[in-house]
């Protein structure tokens, strides 16, 4: 491509335009129909015919110099340099003069200046070179050529610069100037040159094009080039750089926005770069807009917005318009705020009485589909037009000096059209000519009357629920019109009064009303209305979209009170709204106004009398949103409930109402029972967004319908937090979605991708981490009310069940197309298949349809935490399982009975997996996961591989990984019941000889320590066998399963701390033998508080911390102490392991103490070291006993699937109660003695009396074994009995 520059200097001729030519076009650089066909023969020549090429240019000269000199002169004046004859040549208005003009002597002479013009010529060659020289030719032929057709112009033309695309480069250009011409010598300055030398004192080709308007300059009139200076370094130069923000918040106030603003550049200077420094900061303009999008712009501090700004855009205040600081819009790009210097508007001069011509531009709408020919002359559709337009033009504008048709343009055919008249030009004069037009011209073609008038909603400030009009027409009086049809459009959708019952139309002859009852969040937008007569439309529509604005959510404090009455007492009252609203107490004169307000009343005589007080909180603004404080005054006596911090006093049975915090709607109630408590507490607060969201979703058709769900996915995202923070928000959330379903399935409506998309992204916020207490709500209330036997719907009664179904009835209306959707936690997958299919899903989940009959599509939905919403259930309503893998959502198109999946376990500390689908119908409704129609394939490694007959919502629940084995069964019964018979044994044995050992404090220490450790273990077996039963039973029971947890972990705990008061009374008693102590019932009650209170205080802060959130047991519903989420297992495993090791290391000390005292030969007595002797055996084996055994216990968990340990676990721990009896009551020799006494007594009295035993039978057999019993360390039973006396 190349470029040419053309310089011609001529003197204006006297243009006379002939009729049938087309007029000049400015719109497009269209000039007229004989310029374009010799121009397009340039492309044409120069590539294939090179000898025309001189005669074509020739021409194309002729023509652009009588063309644009003509229709410059025509209109503008001439003594314009060429820079801005091109500026300003694309906003030429040609006139069109009708012959009939020229007749009646209207004609206008132009001066005769000499002007000087710029022509630039762009040509697509193969060889510029020759083109050059074909130019070359033309330009020296063109002023004799020219001068010599066209009397009284004389032409001067000069070829000044040639631009050509460089040979190595087809982006790269060389401008070369012609002989007597150079480039300035700023633009040498700041373009490189070409590498040939320049024998002119400045340059003549550069590389690159200039700036437009920059050629080759006549040698003579370039100054001469400043010598070059040698560089200086420059000081330091400021720069001013205007900087925009777009700050967008929904719950941070404008102001802390500007003031942490201003803090972020409290630390200038601030050094951006070597050579760019940040000095100083000057917040100029802040813009932002309210709840009701209505827009503000304000100054900053010493800034003023620049003159005419504010009586354009209307001041905010009183300011002056001149001098203004804030208005009431956000203005285009580029105007912010000045210097109150700089921003002062200059003086007005007085006007001065010039004669002014008014010109309008004007046009009208042909309803015909556009076509380029419409503009040719001799065009039907032209003809007629332009005539109308002269005939009436004079009929309706006094003083009309022209009316020229400029020009048709697209949408649908737009005809513009300029009048002028000597006098100033009426609107109402406008009006009536269009009118004149539509009247002349309707009979010919279609046409559109657009009114003038903007299409208003009334009221024009529209809240949620509100029922809005808007009045079509009616047309002109003098417009010839009668209505045959209507159409109304938002947003360019069709409005259809069938389509639901919220769009109302009232027609008369001339207007139709538009009645919006309900007007929601989907009705906002710009408003058309269109009224037919025939084919011709009479058009108005709205100046600006009809917007929903927030709805002023008034908060008062109290709402309802009831108050003792007293004379003189002061009540506080409070009322709060939210931005940009201001409240106000309507009752109490005087009342200050704001956002949040407080004021004071007394009570007087009249209000006890009344006994009761009423004042409203309203909206300054709009006081139809308010709400009412009611006090009620009693007498004494009559309070039962008195001091709640929410509900204050109440009298009986009363209900008292807290109103919900801003932005919420709804109430909190509770009800005053005999106990003195409000009790029966019931919070129905919902976000006002959602609550709009839920009743809107009653009223959806396929229009709203996308943007309704656009909407809905917008609210559930911005408001996430509190959103899953309450139950009331999800549940509602919920039930728009079951009504989406409800509708979608209704009426066959096919949901798109980006709807679908909405949908997921809704759910994802649902099925979040910080839902989980709010959805643990959910299903308990759900269970309640089916425990109680409410009247429910026979499915879907659970709130989780039904998001469920209400996503597999979405999905089913789902567009047939292959397309996927990636949310952050939900991923959706719809694809067509014919034979089999293999998907491997987000790398969780695989699926594998081994054949299809015919073509299938197939929808797969994998989501990350429904298991959060879904409570694991199973058919026999047992939550001893969790759901282990991805849930999976499978719908298709077609009968599938073969389906498998293979799914990764997420937690592989749990076994024992199980494959189900979600079944609705389970459990009265609640649903419930099933496993019919699936079964078990395999699990290997970390997956598991499950096959189905069906499709539905699948997923897979697994166990806690205890080995399954039968060994470990035996053990566990028979170890318990020899346990447990062991401990019964030995409280019996315990209970037998209590008054019979407990002579000195040791004993008696000894016994009581041993009794209760019996009788904390078998208390805590006897709950962990009602754990057991509850975690496996055929109904989940929550808090029984927690109750369970507490009493085992209190009793295993009792256990430990009675085993170290057993050795804390063995350590006393051996440093402290000869000493002076605390009496025996000192040491019992400190015994006591010690071996109860302290475990009771473990368990109990155990369960407060963990058990709210819902951490305290296992998270897979066994009953016992949570590891995984709040290690609260440690509260067992610390305290026991520690007194494992304190009682080591007191059995070290009180042997080395007996050891010292053997040496010395202290005095003890033999009792005495019978005693500590069996106390000192029983802390050795049962202390290291206890402790492996837990240590075992630990084990387990951290490898759940290694049973050899669990076996160690399950037969140390079923021996507890077995070694409890023999080592510490069987093997103490005073116990042994005193249950031998009755069988020793028994055979002296049967030798005594001289009967003699000969038999062999039993009962000689058991009185040796008691004989034996009594023996020990080679003493006879007479030592064992005189020791036993003396121990007495």
């Amino acid at each position: 491509m190349s470029l040419f520059h053309l310089r011609v200097a001529t003197e204006p001729v006297r243009l006379v335009r002939k009729r049938g030519h087309k007029p000049y076009k400015a719109d497009g650089w269209q000039l007229t129909q004989t310029f374009l066909k010799p121009f397009g023969k340039i492309a044409a020549f120069t590539n294939n015919k090179k000898t025309k090429v001189g005669m074509t240019l020739q021409k194309v000269l002729q023509f652009i110099v009588v063309l644009l000199l003509g229709a410059y002169i025509w209109n503008k004046d001439p003594a314009q340099s060429s820079n801005l004859f091109f500026k300003e040549i694309t906003d030429i208005k040609l006139t069109h003069r009708h012959g009939r003009e020229k007749r009646n002597g209207i004609a206008i002479t132009p001066p005769t200046q000499l002007i000087s013009v710029d022509l630039v010529l762009i040509v697509n060659t193969s060889k510029p070179f020759a083109f050059i020289d074909s130019l070359r030719v033309a330009v020296e032929d063109a002023p004799s050529i020219l001068n010599s057709e066209i009397n009284d112009l004389r032409l001067d033309w000069n070829l000044t610069t040639v631009c050509s695309s460089n040979s190595s480069s087809a982006d790269e250009y060389e401008c070369q100037c012609e002989d007597s011409f150079g480039w300035p010598c700023d633009v040498c300055e700041t373009h490189p040159t070409c590498n040939n030398a320049s024998t002119i004192p400045t340059c003549d080709c550069i590389l690159g094009i200039p700036p437009f308007g920059g050629f080759c300059e006549p040698i003579s009139t370039i100054p001469p080039c400043p010598t070059p200076v040698p560089p200086v370094m420059q000081p330091t130069m400021r720069a001013s750089i205007d900087t925009v923000l777009d700050i967008r918040t929904l719950r941070t106030e404008p102001t802390e926005v500007i003031q942490r603003l201003r803090e972020a550049v409290d630390s200038l200077p601030l050094n951006v770069t070597i050579d760019f420094i940040v000095t100083e900061f000057n917040l100029t303009t802040v813009c932002q807009s309210n709840f009701n999008l209505e827009e503000r712009c304000e100054c900053g501090e010493e800034y003023l917005w620049p003159c005419g700004v504010c009586e354009t855009f209307g001041a905010c205040n009183d300011d002056s318009v001149e001098n203004c600081d804030c208005i009431n819009t956000i203005p285009p790009n580029g105007i912010f705020c000045l210097p109150s210097i700089s921003a002062t508007c200059p003086t007005e001069s007085p006007p001065t009485t010039t004669p002014t011509i008014d010109e309008r531009f004007l046009s009208f709408t042909l309803d015909l589909d556009f076509d380029d020919s419409f503009n040719e002359e001799n065009n039907n559709v032209f003809l007629t037009s332009l005539n109308s337009i002269e005939t009436q033009s004079p009929i309706h504008i006094p003083g009309l000096q022209s009316a020229n048709l400029l020009g048709f343009r697209s949408g649908s055919t737009i005809t513009d059209f300029v009048i002028s008249a000597n006098t100033p030009i009426q609107d109402s004069d406008v009006e009536a000519l269009l009118v004149g037009i539509f009247n002349d011209l309707r009979n010919s073609f279609p046409m559109v009357f657009e009114s003038r008038s903007s299409l208003e909603a009334v009221p024009s400030d529209v809240f949620f629920g509100d029922t809005v009009t808007l009045a079509c027409g009616p047309p002109p009086q003098n417009l010839d019109f009668r209505i045959t049809s209507t159409l109304w459009t938002r947003d360019g959708i069709v409005i259809n009064e069938d389509i639901d019952d919220r769009h109302n139309f009232s027609r008369d002859e001339r207007s139709e009303t538009l009645t919006i009852t309900n007007f929601f969040v989907t009705d906002d937008g710009q408003y058309q209305c269109r009224l037919f007569d025939g084919e011709s439309s009479f058009l108005q529509e709205s100046n600006q979209r009809v917007r929903l604005g927030i709805i002023p959510t008034i908060r008062v404090v109290p709402r309802r009170n009831t108050i003792l009455c007293q004379v003189g007492q002061e009540v506080s009252l409070g009322c709060s709204v939210q931005e940009p609203y201001r409240v106000v107490f309507s009752d109490i004169l005087n009342s200050d106004n704001g956002t949040d307000i407080q004021e004071v009343i007394t009570i007087t005589q009249e209000d006890c009398d009344n006994r009761g007080i009423n004042i409203t909180c309203e909206e300054i603004q709009f006081s139809n949103f308010s709400q009412s404080i009611s006090l009620v005054l009693v007498g004494e006596g009559e309070l039962v409930c008195v001091g709640d911090p929410d509900f204050g006093d109440g009298f009986l049975d009363e209900v008292a109402s807290v109103s919900c915090d801003i932005g919420e709607v709804g109430e909190m109630t509770a009800v005053c029972r005999e106990s003195g408590e409000w009790e029966d507490r019931e919070d129905t607060c919902l976000l006002q967004r959602i609550a709009q969201l839920l009743v809107e979703s009653e009223f959806l058709t396929e229009t709203t319908l996308p943007e309704f769900l656009d909407e809905l996915s917008n609210a559930t995202i911005e408001l996430s937090e509190p959103v899953t923070e309450n139950p009331n928000n999800i549940e509602a959330i919920v039930t728009i979605l079951n009504n989406v379903a409800s509708f979608v399935t209704t009426v066959l409506f096919q949901i798109s991708q980006e709807s679908m998309e909405d949908v997921l992204l809704t759910t994802g916020v649902l099925t979040q981490d910080q839902a989980i207490d709010a959805w643990s709500t959910l299903n308990t209330e759900a269970v309640i009310e089916v425990l109680g036997r409410r009247t429910v719907t026979p499915r879907n009664e659970s709130v989780s069940s039904l998001l469920l179904f209400a996503l597999e009835g979405i999905t089913s209306r789902l567009v047939n197309d292959s397309f996927g959707i990636e949310t952050p936690l939900i991923l959706l997958n719809k694809t067509a298949f014919n034979g089999s299919f293999n998907g491997d899903f987000n790398s969780t989940v695989e699926i594998d349809i081994p054949q299809s009959n015919r073509e299938t599509n197939l929808t797969v939905i994998t989501f990350e935490s429904l298991d959060n919403v879904l409570p694991p259930r199973d058919e026999n309503n047992a939550s001893g399982r969790v759901i282990n893998g991805r849930v999976v959502l499978v719908q298709s198109d077609t009968t599938v009975d073969n389906i498998t999946f293979t799914f990764d376990i997420v937690n592989d500390g749990l076994g024992n997996p199980q494959c189900v689908f979600w079944n609705f119908s389970l459990f009265e409704g609640l649903g419930g996961w099933d496993g019919e129609g699936c079964e078990l394939v395999e699990q290997v490694d970390d997956t598991v591989t499950c096959r189905c007959d069906h499709l539905t919502s699948f997923s897979m629940l697994m166990s806690p990984n205890f080995p399954n084995s039968r060994i470990l069964s035996y053990i566990t019964f028979i170890g318990v019941g020899i346990s447990m018979g062991s401990l019964v044994l030995c409280l019996i044995i315990e209970a037998f000889i209590w008054t019979r050992v407990r002579k000195d404090t040791l004993s008696h220490l000894r016994n009581i320590a041993i009794v209760n450790i019996a009788l904390s273990l078998l208390i805590a077996n006897i709950w962990f066998i009602i754990g057991a039963s509850i975690s496996e039973g055929d109904r989940s029971n929550t808090p029984a399963c927690t109750a369970a947890t507490f009493f085992i972990h209190f009793f295993y705990l009792a256990l430990f701390f009675w085993m170290l008061n057993f050795a804390m009374f063995l350590f006393y008693h051996t440093v402290n033998v000869l000493g002076r102590g605390p009496s025996k019932t000192a040491m019992l009650i400190m015994g006591f508080s010690f071996g109860y209170g302290t475990p009771l205080l473990i368990a109990t802060l155990t369960i407060a911390i963990t058990a709210p959130r819902r951490t305290y047991v296992q998270e897979n519903q066994v009953c016992w102490l949570n590891w995984n989420q709040s290690k609260a297992l440690l509260a067992f495993v610390i305290p026991a392991l520690l007194i494992v090791f304190i009682n080591i290391l007191i059995l070290i000390v009180v042997m080395v103490k007996v050891l010292q005292s053997r040496r010395n030969q202290s005095s003890v007595q033999d009792s005495e070291k019978h005693v500590m002797g069996a106390v000192c055996r029983t802390l050795a084996i049962l202390t290291p006993f206890f402790g492996i055994t837990w240590s075992l216990g630990v084990g387990t968990l951290v490898a759940p699937r290694n049973l050899g340990i669990h076996i160690a676990f399950a037969f140390f721990n079923s021996l507890q109660g077995f070694f409890v009896l023999v080592f510490g009551t069987l093997l103490v020799k005073r116990v042994r003695s005193e249950i031998a006494r009755p069988f020793i007594r028994l055979s002296q009295a049967s030798s005594g009396s001289g009967t003699k035993i000969t038999s062999s039978g039993n009962s000689s057999s058991v009185l040796q074994a008691f004989k034996n019993i009594g023996r020990g360390g080679g003493n006879n039973l007479s030592s064992d009995i005189s020791a036993s006396s003396h121990a007495g």
